[in-house]
């Protein structure tokens, strides 16, 4: 196990308190506190030609999630570089490189506004295996319904009001990982606070004031590179804790000044690909390539390993993050579903999802200037809706599976004709389903 070390910081922790989420809000990467999961429900069946409410084509390319609030629709992309299939050479020149920011309907899925940022440069090259297989728009926007949020990366954090006006921006490095693979972790809300993870760009946890885009507080922390996961709150009678998956272990940090609270071992693949499940105060993470996943007790102090380690087990992983729900806890490695249970890791069941009719390539698997070894890949999280889980894999798939521990598939839908690969988690908002491919957004409303 992997020893922390956190260099000298100095906080500023602020307490203004922010409005409450809209109830039926999806604000966030995986929804509420990124649990994906909620009461609403979502379409139970579509295809291409019944139950879309409507198709939006993007200006750009991108693989981060939608999000919802009251009537928009948010989504980030990126043009000029690293495109599928675009420029001279299918790559383009990393100077012409931007990303986008679109408000659409969610009625009629057109576009409100689009906002265009100039990247800052260099960015880290469009080359395999890494960046060739999300590309240069993978944080999926916040919002706290009076602000939208988006991180870009190396170009920093930006604040928009409603009607598209940038209120500010603040940079949190221009650092690269050891791999130049670029960033991909979501930046979240809590209080007054926007949460970013500037694994690559600083090697540390930035908390921004929402409001004023000033730096609260920053937590440089060795060991934080390599990490692509979005964090979790975690409610504990220590007050509020935000704990994120590193690489060999999993960190709990005082909400209020940035401090490092407790650590236990984690996940052992050399990276921290996906984001932590989140449950009656136990925390899940899962590797990748080794199988070892760990479940941790949160609201401990210090080496936390002998106290609150709830268990051990081989549950193998690779990019989509699991899901916890009623006692059991789900992961979708590509085309496979596996159900465990939460209070023991023991395994339930393991089943291959239904085989589809052949679909053509996405560019995920071979546009992507050859996609690079993680292209051909499953990147999309499964989400749970009114107790169903919802997976959707890279070629616009989406089965709909009983969330329960009986394997029961209920419906299995697909988009045609769209080969840009579907790499984004879906969005459930207003009994809706928001489908993001590489270059367009969906609503699915049902057939």
């Amino acid at each position: 196990m992997q020893s922390i070390c956190l260099k000298p910081f100095v906080a500023f922790a602020t307490a203004l308190a922010i409005a409450p989420c809209f109830g039926e809000d999806w604000n966030r990467f995986r929804g509420p506190n990124g649990t994906g999961v909620t009461s609403d429900a979502a379409p139970l069946s579509w295809n291409s030609e019944a139950g879309v409410a409507w198709k939006l084509e993007l200006p750009g390319f991108g693989v981060s999630s939608p999000i919802v609030t009251g009537s928009r629709v948010f989504v980030t992309c990126y043009s000029g570089y690293g495109v599928p299939g675009g420029g001279e050479n299918g790559v383009g020149s990393m100077s012409d490189l931007k990303r986008h920011l679109v408000c659409a309907d969610i009625k009629t899925g057109e576009a409100i506004w689009t906002k265009t940022i100039d990247a800052v440069l260099p960015e880290d090259p469009y080359d395999p295996p890494g960046v060739t297989s999300h590309g240069y728009a993978s944080h999926t926007p916040t919002t706290d319904g009076k602000l939208v949020y988006a991180f870009f990366g190396k170009s920093g954090v930006y604040a928009f009001d409603m009607d598209g006006n940038e209120v500010w921006k603040a940079g949190v490095g221009k650092g690269s990982g050891p791999q130049q693979w670029g960033s991909a972790a979501s930046p979240i809300l809590h209080d007054n606070l926007v949460l970013v993870t500037a694994a690559e760009e600083s090697e540390s946890l930035v908390a921004i004031d929402k409001t004023t885009g000033k730096t609260a507080w920053t937590a440089p922390a060795e060991g934080l590179q390599s990490t692509w996961g979005t964090p979790v709150i975690a409610e504990t009678e220590n007050g509020p804790e935000l704990v994120v998956s590193v690489p060999g272990e999993v960190w709990g940090f005082n909400l209020k000044t940035g401090k490092l609270r407790w650590f236990a071992r984690g996940t052992t693949d050399g990276s921290a690909s996906t984001s932590l499940a989140i449950d009656n105060g136990v925390v899940y993470a899962v590797g990748g390539r080794g199988g070892d996943a760990v479940a941790v007790k949160v609201g401990g102090k210090g080496d936390v390993n002998d106290s609150a380690v709830v268990w051990d087990a081989n549950i193998q992983g690779r990019f989509a993050s699991p899901i916890a729900y009623q006692g059991h806890l789900f992961t979708v490695n590509n085309d496979v579903l596996s159900c465990f249970k939460a209070e023991t890791g023991e395994q339930v069941f393991q089943e291959r999802l239904p085989a589809t009719s052949s679909e053509p390539q996405p560019e995920g698997s071979e546009g992507r200037r050859g996609g690079g070894r993680f292209g051909g890949m499953q990147y999309s999280s499964p989400i749970i809706a009114d107790g169903k889980l919802y997976i959707t894999l890279k070629s616009g798939t989406v089965h709909v599976v009983e969330a329960a521990p009986a394997f029961k598939v209920l419906a299995t839908n697909a988009i045609t004709g769209d080969s840009s690969g579907f790499d984004s988690t879906p969005a459930v908002s207003q009994g809706k389903l928001f489908l993001r491919s590489g270059k367009n957004l969906y609503c699915i409303s049902g057939s």
